[in-house]
């Protein structure tokens, strides 16, 4: 079997390598064009697991991450010394064009979450000691990680949290609250947390993170059934939960601008995401109940024709400023924004087409699947920042309008 060579002349020759490499492990990926009826009809937001299927979902997606890992595929543009290439971002940008001509395991958001938002925060913010000790087994996601970051009387104003880490002598904390809408924190190792250490000064200063091992003791994970059945989202709650100080992540006082780094790389993933639209299977869809003729059907699905196009392009423009090593300034929050406006206006045209078949389970294939799409789509106005955030964000920072009263 070929193995990736220490010396990369060019990213063509990289290409060639990678596709080499994964010819030998995987399946081509043959993509046809869907016929309606054919396959599975699923267009689910959120994975709707038993405990069974979600363990062994986990598991396959674990092991096909630490073998590119151990190839020298899994963190490309990371520094050698945490297990990268030390390549650029375009040859990671390549190596992923390359794997997605392949079938590979299926995964959950909790996977980028660990690799795209965990592991470079504490990159950005650890101590060298943190640093060796997570980031290798993160990127290698031998650890998963989950965000601790909303709370139930916080929502998107993170700053307004109220969690309380409070010091007990000179190497510990003590951690008492609750979080809330934490993505796959029932299968998590790790979260990072950020918690209220001054409850008298600035809300925003007043802010200190931390990575908290889910298995210490006084950590509670209750999972939340969703409105589509599935259980992806926890309320994690700490009862006196005692964390060394060797497990704070930056200086105290520093968790807001900790969250706001993890904060940054989440909306400039999902900004470029591409998902939320499936427009081929409504356009199929409204073929299939006899509507693609109707001149107010067809302009509502030139609309998520048009906006499919442009949250590709606001994606590719995320993707040029990563590949030169930028971060993503306003395509953030406007891929963000954009992205659920075009799920929901999914659902309103789905709905339009299916009237009481989206209600109704009587075995069609393409119709009723759509409830599921429907229920969870909701859920993306909230993660990652809520819309209204992002509408502040893009005002205040972007257009330059006055300050929302705080």
């Amino acid at each position: 079997m070929s193995a990736p060579t220490t010396e990369i002349a060019t990213l063509s020759d990289f290409r060639i390598e990678a596709r080499a490499w994964l010819a030998e492990r995987l399946e081509a990926r043959v993509t046809r064009q869907q016929v309606w009826g054919e396959g599975s009809d699923s267009v689910a937001v959120f994975h709707s697991l038993t405990a069974e299927q979600e363990a062994a979902l986990v598991s396959a997606a674990k092991a096909w991450n630490a073998c590119k890992f151990d190839a020298g595929y899994g963190a490309i543009s990371w520094p050698v010394e945490l297990g990268g290439r030390g390549l650029s971002p375009s040859y990671a940008a390549a190596f992923t064009q390359e794997e997605s001509k392949f079938d590979t395991p299926d995964t959950t958001e909790l996977f980028d979450v660990t690799t795209g938002l965990i592991a470079p925060t504490i990159a950005a913010w650890g101590t060298a000691e943190q640093v060796d000790r997570f980031v290798p087994p993160l990127l290698r996601t031998d650890l998963l990680a989950c965000q601790l970051f909303s709370e139930p009387g916080a929502g998107s104003d993170l700053a307004s949290l109220s969690m309380r880490a409070v010091r007990d002598g000179a190497d510990t904390w003590v951690l008492t609250g609750q979080k809330v809408w934490s993505s796959g924190a029932h299968v998590a190792d790790l979260g990072e947390c950020i918690c209220r250490t001054d409850p008298d000064g600035d809300k925003h200063a007043g802010l200190t993170a931390f990575l908290v091992p889910l298995d210490l003791d006084g950590v509670e994970v209750r999972p939340i059934r969703q409105m589509t059945g599935g259980a992806s989202f926890n309320e994690v709650f700490f009862d006196e939960v005692r964390v060394p100080d060797a497990l704070r992540l930056g200086d105290v006082g520093q968790g807001w601008s900790v969250a706001l780094t993890t904060l940054a790389n989440e909306r400039g993933r999902s900004s470029s995401s591409g998902s939320g639209g499936h427009f081929r299977r409504v356009l199929n869809l409204a073929h299939y109940v006899g509507r693609s003729g109707d001149p107010v059907v067809r302009q509502r699905l030139a609309d998520l024709y048009m906006r499919s196009a442009l949250l590709r392009i606001n994606g590719q423009r995320v993707q040029e400023k990563l590949r030169s090593g930028q971060t993503p300034g306003p395509e953030g929050s406007i891929g963000k924004l954009a992205w659920t406006q075009l799920m929901s206006a999914t659902s309103e045209v789905v709905s339009e087409l299916l009237g009481p078949r989206l209600a109704a389970d009587t075995g069609e294939w393409g119709t009723y699947a759509w409830g599921e799409y429907v229920l969870g789509a909701p859920g993306y106005r909230i993660a990652g920042g809520s819309d209204e955030i992002q509408r502040n964000i893009i005002g205040e920072r972007v257009l330059g309008l006055p300050k929302e009263p705080r």
